[in-house]
């Protein structure tokens, strides 16, 4: 959040005017930007390197268990020694540390790594340049079925999926560049076409995360830079893997569910790419298993290098649906198999597995968003990645400790700026936790710059890539295009916000798509809000003060949601952001203290539990993380660059509004047969007879 504190000191308060004049910060980058391309340098001097290793030049065989489950079966975590050097000077394109063999001035790192963990400075936030390098030999193959080693054939390739790098990546094999990225937070994948069978490769990333701390949220000197809401964490975020591709890869695998009727049968959809990766035409066949139901997703001949989705609808007559109180998971398994000409029988080729639930969820004509029929009353909590020691490169013990922390406190919906990581997301899946999923290009992005190709580009870019990757999750509940643009909806949001809904839609039309904005009582209602399916308020009624001072007092807050369901009567409003820091003890008047934390979390828990018609809230943060520099975030005595909202500490205590949060949650029905719901809402209205204008 970026609103201008009531109570900081007068000098503070200057400071802070003059950063607030200046341009904001969100995330974004062209893909495939020439690698020559240098970014503005941030004023104040690159952070330095952090202590490494001695460096080591042995080539190590991948052989790393994939950290999440969900995928092909043919793929290792690019695990073992890598080597990193910051380049503070820019100067390795042109001193070609991408071809160099020699480990003089790299030194020995683990992937993920964040560089700058630790560095809190300005100059960390501003971020660098920095350089991994990976030598590696490809691991023996191995045979479909068996998973023992076989015998080399001519017809295997190999493919490298990174699973987040923040900010642009360009990538080399073997001193050949073979791809390029913009963005953090989502997956890409890359072939090897060059990749040595018997000898030593060498892979080497270039990561440039530079931005200034002035810099508008997303926009650095007309491109996408990070974003300036969390801090700028730069390097090779989340896991390396490599797959092994037998002539057959599998890829894009969706499972979605039909459910007409709750209580009745579901239509199930399994749909997936498959490649032929050889040189000449191969017959591909494509079957598994849904839970404990044969699939035949048919036979297909594929010419050299084709690709070709195929599908199988099967129904489920009696369904054990997932929902939070129940997370039921089936079972998927596919096998690929081809065949070339001249070939007496196919050969298995390739395999993938997921879990996938069936559910449905929707948004019904009075504005009430439904899961397999229920009306929901979400109560939820905010995460960003972000650790004491590793910065945003946290481990999947970190992640199974949030989820518990989540499901302790009784919340049903966890939201972040960005798509968190797999393992989390499959966590979800298990423990019964609804997604709310963002995409950070839009974050902050002023009005200006909503019709600039580059920034639309990249933030289409991201739904496809955040679509496609996760549309199998049953806990994936609301596609987010965006985070707090202009609170006015001009001319290029509502064009942004009409085709980037299009675009999730024809990726995913069984999900609500939606939206989260700052609520300001000024900005009234915006008819380019009309496409979406769901409308989330950030809420700081009684924290910040907005325009005016029109949102200082909290007991505004009610009447300011009457007045949104007034103007959205058919779509599903929900609170997707409130909170106060706390960081002392002290009197319940006084900003920053946990006394008024504790006071602020139980009126706004009173007033959403008094609108029957609310979908839901989100508490902003379950823990606390790093923004940036001289933050404050209302507090006049800030622990800068902590985010002090959050309920549990970056080393694990909790705060004494983290009990207030668990009783009022777990007091709440969050999800309510609908002839109950609609009793609610009829007492409601008897006892607020006139609505709110």
């Amino acid at each position: 959040m970026r609103r201008l504190p009531s109570s900081l000191p007068l000098a503070a308060v200057a400071l802070v005017t003059v950063l607030l004049a200046l341009p904001l910060a969100a995330q974004g980058a062209v893909a495939d930007a020439p690698a020559t391309t240098t970014p503005t340098t941030p004023a104040t001097p690159a952070p330095k390197p952090p202590p490494a290793a001695p460096p080591t030049s042995v080539a190590t065989v991948p052989d790393g268990t994939p950290l999440y489950q969900d995928g092909q079966v043919d793929r290792v975590v690019m695990n073992g020694p890598w080597l990193f050097r910051l380049d503070t000077a820019d100067a390795g394109l042109a001193q070609r540390f991408y071809d160099q063999a020699t480990t003089a001035g790299w030194g020995s790192v683990s992937v993920p790594n964040a560089w700058n963990a630790r560095d809190d400075s300005v100059a960390s936030f501003g971020g660098a340049v920095g350089w991994y390098r990976k030598d590696f030999r490809l691991p023996s193959p191995k045979d479909p079925k068996t998973r023992k080693p076989s015998a080399a054939t001519s017809q295997r390739s190999y493919v490298l999926r990174f699973e987040s790098v923040n900010f642009d990546a360009t990538i080399w094999l073997n001193g050949r560049r073979i791809g390029t990225h913009s963005g953090g937070y989502l997956p890409f994948e890359l072939r090897l076409p060059n990749a040595s069978a018997h000898g030593v490769n060498r892979l080497v990333v270039r990561v440039d995360n530079r931005r200034k701390l002035s810099e508008q949220s997303g926009v650095g000197a007309g491109r996408p830079v990070p974003p300036g809401g969390w801090w700028n964490y730069g390097g090779i975020l989340r896991e390396v893997y490599l797959r092994t591709v037998d002539r057959v890869d599998v890829t894009n695998v969706n499972v979605a569910s039909r459910l007409p009727n709750p209580a009745g049968a579901a239509t199930v959809t399994t749909s997936a790419d498959v490649r032929n990766a050889t040189g000449t035409p191969q017959l591909v066949h494509l079957s598994g298993r849904f839970g404990s139901q044969p699939l035949d997703l048919g036979t297909r001949t594929l010419a050299a290098g084709e690709t070709l989705t195929l599908s199988r609808a099967i129904t489920v007559r009696r369904p054990k649906l997932w929902s939070p109180a129940h997370p039921s998971l089936y079972a998927v398994r596919l096998t690929a198999t081809a065949q070339r000409p001249g070939e007496q029988r196919p050969i298995d080729a390739a395999g993938y597995r997921l879990e996938a639930g069936i559910r449905s969820i929707q948004v019904d004509g009075s504005g009430q968003l439904l899961l397999n029929g229920e009306v929901v009353h979400f109560r939820g909590v905010a995460i960003h990645e972000d650790t004491l020691t590793q910065g945003a490169a946290m481990d999947n013990a970190v992640r199974a400790r949030l989820v518990a922390l989540t499901k302790d406190l009784g919340a049903t919906l966890v939201r972040s700026h960005y798509p968190l990581h797999p393992e989390f997301q499959e966590l979800a899946d298990r423990k019964g936790l609804l997604l709310w999923s963002e995409v950070p290009a839009m974050y902050q992005l002023p009005e200006t710059l909503l019709g600039r190709a580059a920034y639309r580009n990249l933030a289409f870019e991201q739904l496809r890539a955040n679509v496609l990757a996760n549309r199998a999750h049953p806990s994936v509940a609301i596609w987010s295009v965006g985070n707090e643009m202009p609170s006015v909806a001009g001319p290029n949001q509502s064009a942004y916000i009409a085709d980037a809904t299009t675009v999730v839609k024809q990726l995913d039309p069984t999900r609500p798509v939606g939206l989260a904005f700052a609520g300001h009582p000024e900005a009234g209602c915006q008819a380019g809000y009309a496409p979406l399916d769901v409308l989330g308020m950030n809420d700081y009624f009684g924290w910040y003060t907005g325009v005016g001072g029109n949102i200082a007092d909290q007991d505004e807050l009610s009447t300011y949601l009457d007045t949104l369901r007034t103007c959205y009567p058919h779509q599903a409003i929900a609170v997707t952001e409130y909170g106060a820091e706390a960081n002392r003890d002290g009197p319940t008047e006084e900003k920053g203290t946990y006394k008024f934390q504790d006071a602020f979390v139980r009126y706004h828990l009173g007033i959403f539990n008094a609108k029957s018609w609310l979908t839901g809230s989100v508490y902003w943060a379950l823990q606390e993380f790093r923004v940036k520099p001289l933050w404050s975030g209302g507090n006049p005595w800030p622990d800068s660059p902590i985010h002090a909202k959050g309920l549990v500490r970056l080393n694990w205590t909790k705060k004494p509004a983290y009990g207030i949060m668990r009783t009022g949650y777990r007091a709440t029905r969050q999800f309510v047969p609908r002839s109950s719901a609609k009793k609610r809402r009829a007492a409601a209205a008897k006892q607020q007879p006139t609505a709110a204008k």
